[in-house]
C-alpha cells in the first residue's frame, strides 16, 4: 500500500513566477520541470528527500480538462490557485489497485505517464487515479519508474544531501486540508484507498510513513491547506502564499510532531 506522500499538486497561473516566489520567501530551490506532452499541463519541481511540491500550469485548457489532474488544475485556478490534489506513492501499485477496486474503490486502473524535461530527457511514472480529483477528494496514486530520470540510484542519492537556499536539505513532513467536514472526507479516504485515518479532536488524522496528513475544519483555517517542511535552521518560519500556507520548521521540532516509520 501507499508508503508516503508522493507529491503535491498547486496550480499557479505561471510556474515560473511562483516557483521565484517561494524561493525567495521559503528558501525552497525549485530544480526540476518540464511539460506534460499530450496533457496541456506543464511545471516546476522542488523536491524535498524524494517528496516534492509541484507548481502545475495550464498551457492548453481543452487537453487538462480532459485529465483529471488537468481538470483540478483548472478547478483551482478558477478559484484564484492552490492545492489542486496530491498523490501517494506505492510501489505495488498494479496490486494495490486490483486489491482497492476488489473491495468496492472506484480508483481508475494504472496508466503511464510522462514529462519531457528541458534537456530532452523522459520521466516516467504509472498512476491511479479517480474521475475526479480535488482537495476535497481523496488523493491517486503513483509508481516512479526508478530506472528513467529523476529517479534512479544516483539522482535519488544526490537529492537525499541537496543544500537548498535555505541552507539545508528539506523535507516533507505534514500536509494539512481545510474541509467543512472531516469525518467525511476522512471516511471517503479509508473507503476508498484503504487509509486508515483516526480523529484527534476536531481532526481527522492519517500518518502514511514519514508523512502526517491532517483533515481541518475549514472554520479553523485561515487558507484552504498548509505544507510543513523540515529542515536544519534555528527557528520555523511561515509564509502564506499562492493560496497556502507554507511552514518550515526546525528539524528536531519536526521529529517530535511526526516521528518517523
Amino acid at each position: 500500500m501507499a508508503a508516503g506522500i508522493d507529491h503535491i499538486v498547486i496550480a499557479v497561473p505561471d510556474p515560473d513566477a511562483a516557483a521565484d516566489e517561494l524561493t525567495a520567501a521559503l528558501g525552497l530551490a525549485f530544480t526540476a520541470g518540464g511539460r506534460h506532452e499530450g496533457a496541456g499541463t506543464f511545471n516546476r519541481v522542488a523536491f524535498a528527500g524524494d517528496a516534492y511540491l509541484e507548481l502545475i500550469g495550464v498551457d492548453d485548457r481543452q487537453l487538462a480538462a480532459g485529465n483529471a489532474i488537468g481538470a483540478a488544475a483548472l478547478r483551482a485556478l478558477e478559484g484564484g490557485g492552490g492545492l489542486a490534489t496530491y498523490a501517494l506513492v506505492d510501489d505495488r501499485l498494479e496490486q494495490s489497485v486490483a486489491s482497492l477496486r476488489a473491495n468496492g474503490s472506484s480508483i481508475g486502473p494504472a496508466e503511464r505517464g510522462s514529462r519531457r524535461r528541458p534537456d530532452g530527457a523522459e520521466v516516467v511514472w504509472w498512476r491511479a487515479a479517480f474521475d475526479i480529483l480535488g482537495p476535497q477528494d481523496p488523493p491517486f496514486l503513483i509508481r516512479h519508474d526508478l530506472t528513467a530520470a529523476e529517479w534512479d540510484p544516483t539522482a535519488r542519492a544526490d537529492r537525499a544531501g541537496f543544500v537548498h537556499p535555505i541552507g539545508s536539505p528539506a523535507r516533507l513532513v505534514r500536509l494539512d486540508i481545510a474541509t467543512p467536514d472531516p469525518p467525511s472526507l476522512a471516511a471517503n479516504y479509508q473507503r476508498e484507498l484503504g487509509l486508515e485515518v483516526w480523529s484527534v479532536g476536531d481532526l481527522a488524522v492519517c500518518t502514511i510513513g514519514p508523512h502526517t496528513i491532517r483533515l481541518r475544519p475549514s472554520a479553523e483555517m485561515p487558507v484552504a491547506a498548509a505544507v510543513a517542511l523540515a529542515a536544519d535552521v534555528e527557528a520555523p518560519r511561515s509564509v502564506t502564499a499562492l493560496g497556502m500556507q507554507f511552514d518550515v520548521e526546525p528539524v528536531e521540532a519536526a521529529v517530535l510532531a511526526n516521528p518517523p516509520h
